[in-house]
């Protein structure tokens, strides 16, 4: 099942006796477990044990969840980071007897509610213990979203906040915080105090309040460097030294953009599609989708000739030519310049 799934029955207390949730999304995974903390033990702590499969035993969770509660009438057990299911295992000071858990998984109690959590991007789906999880338990998938979900969880959000989002300003929201969920949801929640109940984020809010990250800001310079306005990069500049970033940390950051725009115009001119280019290249959606936004603006030649004036800078620094802010202060003009 979806995340979005698996909450949905959650919230109605429609309790499963095994979960097994799994993926790479880490805000998703705590949601869920934070929901089954609430429903299932209904926030008390003595129904509730949580184990770490990195520093103890499998059989000591699937032992804990065939103990009778003496507590309520159910009990939670929580088992994190189950490394056996990994194609290449941790190596641990003890050894799992992964024939417990398939023989729980078959037959669990009535009375508890065993979580397996697998916050890994992949798990080894030809071993015996992952394909009895995935098929005789309640399964969570909690990847990345998928760029085209993300405006419609973020409309859910706002809906439930009792505000609304202009489009431009959800563009700045996808821009900034698309790949950090949990701090999307923070930000939203800051805004929607600030609006208050039926008010409306427009885009004027957004940029004034939306606390900036560091990725999202090294866009904002790339987007500063395509319109060649320099009072707006040196702007952006200036406030990353106040977060304390290190030029060098930005350049590296710029180059990554300057990279992404430049694969992403080679692979285009190939016939990739948008699906296949974020395939190929193992990056974020929204990096492709600005990518491709971006590459118009340049040419190949020119992309290349950027890379070069990135690491040329870059080295300048590293071996003490030239001072690092006027450096990169000088990097902007002369990107800005010949853009």
């Amino acid at each position: 099942m979806s995340y979005m799934e698996v909450l949905k029955k959650i919230k109605k207390k429609n309790i499963a006796p095994v979960y097994f949730i799994y993926g790479s999304e880490a805000y998703f995974i705590e949601n869920l477990k934070n929901q089954l903390i609430e429903k299932v033990t209904e926030n008390n702590e003595d129904s509730l044990s949580v184990y770490d499969l990195e520093e103890v035993p499998i059989e000591d969770a699937v032992g804990d969840a065939e103990t009778y509660p003496f507590f309520g009438d159910r009990k939670l057990v929580i088992a994190m980071n189950p490394v056996f299911l990994k194609a290449k295992p941790d190596k641990l000071p003890f050894e799992h007897n992964i024939a417990e858990l398939e023989r729980y998984i078959a037959s669990p109690a009535e009375y508890s509610t065993l979580v397996i959590i697998a916050p890994y991007e992949k798990i080894d789906e030809r071993k015996k213990v992952t394909k009895l999880l995935k098929k005789q338990t309640t399964v969570a998938e909690c990847n990345e979203i998928k760029d085209n979900d993300l405006k419609q969880w973020v409309n859910s959000l706002a809906r439930k906040l009792d505000i609304t989002i202009t489009n431009e300003a959800y563009e700045i929201f996808e821009a900034e915080l698309s790949t950090n969920l949990h701090q999307l949801e923070n930000e939203l929640n800051k805004l929607a105090l600030y609006t208050g109940p039926k008010g409306e984020i427009t885009k004027e809010i957004a940029e004034e309040l939306i606390s900036h990250t560091t990725n999202s800001s090294s866009l904002r310079l790339v987007d500063a460097v395509i319109e060649k306005n320099l009072h707006k990069a040196i702007t952006i500049f200036k406030d990353l030294l106040k977060m304390k970033e290190e030029p060098i940390a930005l350049i590296s950051l710029i180059a990554f953009q300057f990279r992404s725009i430049l694969r992403v115009k080679l692979l285009k001119q190939q016939g990739y599609s948008q699906f296949q280019i974020q395939k190929q290249l193992g990056i974020h959606p929204y990096v492709v989708k600005i990518a491709l936004n971006r590459e118009k603006q340049f040419s190949v030649d020119r992309l290349e000739k950027i890379i070069i004036q990135l690491t040329n800078t870059d080295a300048a620094i590293k071996q003490g030519k030239m001072e690092k802010d006027l450096a990169f202060e000088l990097l902007l003009y002369e990107l800005i310049e010949a853009a």
